[in-house]
């Protein structure tokens, strides 16, 4: 289960923010998951509640903001979305595609008080 070590690096970046702007609570966290980034997305939930435990983050809501992956097709030289890996291009059915997003877990907004 490496969502707890996700949500564990996720609150280290979370604290030092806080810190670095004086913040005193963070009651908000948007994420942007990539659709290749093999999270699950109710264990990132679950864990993220269980890490924000006593800390400044403690009680924070985790708003999940789903990102299409983009791969370039080689063979009918396209931009695609793709929704999993070893995915066929959905114009020409190749499988020569190159991921070049969507794999990703950040940071894309903190709401605090």
């Amino acid at each position: 289960m490496h969502e707890v070590s996700l949500c564990e690096s996720t609150l280290e970046i979370i604290e030092k923010q806080a810190k670095q702007h004086g913040v005193k609570r963070v009651t908000g966290v948007w994420l942007e998951l990539g659709a290749l980034s093999c999270v699950e997305e109710s264990s990132l939930h679950f864990c993220f509640d269980i890490v924000c435990r006593g800390t400044i983050a403690d009680g924070c809501k985790l708003h999940i903001i789903h990102i299409p992956a983009k791969a370039w097709c080689w063979d009918c030289s396209s931009e695609v979305e793709i929704s999993q890996h070893e995915a066929q291009c959905p114009k020409c059915q190749g499988f020569s595609l190159r991921i070049d997003s969507g794999d990703s877990l950040q940071i894309k907004e903190l709401e605090v008080e």
